[in-house]
């Protein structure tokens, strides 16, 4: 004698989440890979004490990704990320501080390679030092 009670759904969260896949985001913003990719390179810039802040910003239509040399200044680089771009001469660029656009391109790490990396007297790279205290 057991009486089967159906499940009843306060709203519905299932038809939520799909109109809202379905819907475009309304920021661009960057991707883990392509971020992976700009922090290396932060990173590298970083270690050798040229940059020392960044920031992030991200509007409908375009990604920023700032660095710069001091937190008050102006940014040394802008890499911008404009999906509407993609088909035609590619959506990264490297713009400087003057607002010149360095490089464009469909590939980040091709337009990321604008920027000069530092080089020591024999023509290689400088690599970071790292000290150690014990």
């Amino acid at each position: 004698m057991s009486q089967s009670k159906s499940l009843q759904f306060v709203g519905n969260a299932f038809e939520l989440e799909k109109q809202t896949a379905a819907r475009p985001s309304k920021l661009t913003m960057w991707t883990r890979q392509e971020l992976d990719i700009i922090l290396s390179l932060y990173g590298k810039h970083v270690a050798d004490g040229r940059w020392r802040d960044y920031g992030i910003d991200a509007t409908k239509d375009l990604a920023v990704f700032s660095v710069f040399k001091r937190a008050h200044d102006q940014p040394l680089y802008r890499i911008e990320k404009n999906p509407s771009l993609h088909k035609r001469q590619g959506m990264y660029a490297l713009v400087n501080s003057h607002g010149h656009v360095l490089k464009r391109g469909h590939d980040l790490s091709q337009v990321l390679k604008a920027i000069k990396t530092k080089k020591d007297a024999r023509g290689k790279a400088k690599k970071a030092q790292i000290i150690r205290a014990f």
